[in-house]
Parts: C-alpha cells; sequence; structure tokens
C-alpha cells in the first residue's frame, strides 16, 4: 500500500545527490587571455626531461613563457636571457629580440639525471 513512499523518496534523494554534486564541481578551465601581440611558450618538465627538445619562437615578438612541473622538482633557466622559472615563479613575460639559438636546462639540483636535463630555444 506504501510502496510509492519508497520510491518517491529514493528518486527524491538522487536529484538530491545530482544536485549536490553539480553544485560542488570546479569550474572549467579556460584559456589565459593575452594581450594582442604576445604568444605563449609552454615549457613542461618531468622526471629528467622537458617536453620538447626544441621551442620555436620568432625573433622580436613577445611570449608569455609559463613553466610547469608534472613529475619531480624542477625549473628551468635561460642564462643567457635572465630566465629562471620555478614553481614559485612559474611565468615571465619576455621578448626575444635576439635571433640565436639559447640553452634551457633545469635550474633545480633533482637527481642523478639532471646534468642531461636540457633543452633548446631557438629564436628565429
Amino acid at each position: 500500500m506504501y510502496k510509492w513512499i519508497m520510491s518517491a523518496v529514493l528518486t527524491i534523494a538522487c536529484l538530491f545527490g545530482v544536485y549536490l554534486l553539480a553544485q560542488g564541481l570546479p569550474q572549467k578551465p579556460h584559456e589565459e587571455a593575452l594581450p594582442p601581440g604576445q604568444e605563449m611558450l609552454k615549457i613542461t618538465a618531468t622526471n629528467f626531461n622537458f617536453d620538447q627538445q626544441e621551442y620555436h619562437v620568432k625573433a622580436g615578438t613577445t611570449y608569455l613563457v609559463k613553466f610547469s612541473n608534472k613529475l619531480g622538482k624542477h625549473g628551468a633557466e635561460i642564462k643567457d636571457l635572465g630566465i629562471n622559472l620555478t614553481e614559485s615563479n612559474p611565468s615571465q613575460v619576455v621578448t626575444f629580440d635576439k635571433p640565436g639559438t639559447y640553452e634551457l636546462h633545469c635550474s633545480i639540483m633533482c637527481g642523478q639525471g639532471h646534468a642531461d636535463m636540457k633543452s633548446v630555444v631557438i629564436v628565429s
């Protein structure tokens, strides 16, 4: 006789659960809007490797250089350009004025593969 009450309670509980889950979801990630004339260069480090062997940028262009760590504790440094990015300082705006090839290496002693953790930034 009262079977419909259990069905109604279960339905209300399920709807309430879905509502709570939907309200607790994080915001959708959105791309960072860059000022006109600025581009982005993303550098990602994992254990003893950068995500690319060569990064290509255009000479005379301003870039927002962003660094992220996927695995391990690393940094990214280009001594000739005065760039040193770490987890505490993950981005820097840089104008690549002079064409050339610049060495990118890990700036934090990260373990046995630290000496081999290198890449290059090619400005053309």
